[in-house]
């Protein structure tokens, strides 16, 4: 079977798609990458061609052997559905967790996405805490949440309690709430092991001024964590515009009494 002709590949196209019809993606900005399963990447072996194997950056052993479904750097989401073999690549994971090779795409050159490090070491994290159920971790420029990382603290309770109450669904989407990383220089070890450190407890991951860190089972459900955040940031903001402070929100019991109803587990720590 050829890549393209599978299930996970036509999945991994739409959303990226679905990233820059939402204005997430301006020129080369985003990331998206894909933990292949094994049946997955034995349909395709006829038509991967191994390439030579390149330094990650970051060491990531619980990884070893895996195969990823990667956005080129310097690539533009824009153009993923018009020419994929070009913006996209499969990388192989060596057995020391060290060292990756491209085996398919990219076919005009190039590399994997420069923030290669952090999806990585997102992807070894979220694998052990999900017992390997999560497979995607997507990195989108989301302009609500970016503008709130200039006007509320930087801080994980703060962005998860105004984001909870923005919409009643998140704290149903999101339970565990949301993290948030001081300004780093992207593509480096230093943010990925922050980011890595958060996703040991949340799904999503605020890089401030910059952008989101979504992980999550498949592309559907990965977007739509990423798409009801943004959208509960963009309530806010506007809020924000008509007035700095709310005249009524949804109160700590409202939310305890969401979470019984809904069967999730909600923190304390975002309800005191």
């Amino acid at each position: 079977m050829k890549v393209l002709d599978t299930g996970f590949a036509k999945g991994f196209i739409r959303m990226a798609d679905d990233g820059w019809i939402k204005g997430w993606h301006e020129r080369n900005g985003g990331n998206l990458s894909y933990r292949i399963k094994n049946t997955e990447i034995e349909a395709v072996e006829d038509d991967l061609c191994p390439g030579e194997w390149h330094e990650i950056g970051t060491d990531v052993p619980g990884l070893a052997g895996e195969f990823f479904f990667v956005t080129g750097s310097g690539k533009f989401f824009r153009n993923v559905s018009i020419d994929p073999e070009d913006s996209l690549c499969i990388i192989e994971i060596d057995d020391s967790g060290k060292k990756y090779r491209i085996v398919w795409g990219l076919k005009n050159g190039g590399r994997p996405t420069s923030e290669l490090p952090s999806h990585l070491m997102n992807h070894e994290v979220k694998k052990r805490v999900s017992g390997g159920k999560h497979r995607v971790i997507y990195h989108a420029h989301t302009t609500n949440i970016i503008a709130l990382t200039f006007v509320l603290p930087l801080d994980d309770k703060v962005f998860t309690r105004e984001l909870w109450e923005m919409a009643t669904e998140c704290p149903v989407v999101f339970p565990q709430g949301v993290g948030v990383v001081p300004w780093m220089v992207p593509g480096g070890k230093e943010i990925a092991v922050a980011t890595s450190k958060l996703m040991e407890k949340y799904d999503l991951a605020i890089w401030a001024h910059h952008g989101t860190f979504a992980s999550g089972e498949d592309f559907d459900l990965t977007f739509g964590l990423m798409h009801t955040a943004e959208k509960s940031a963009e309530i806010l903001v506007k809020t924000l515009s008509m007035s700095p402070k709310k005249l009524q929100t949804i109160t700590s019991d409202n939310f305890r009494d969401l979470a019984k109803a809904f069967n999730v587990s909600l923190s304390e720590e975002f309800l005191n």
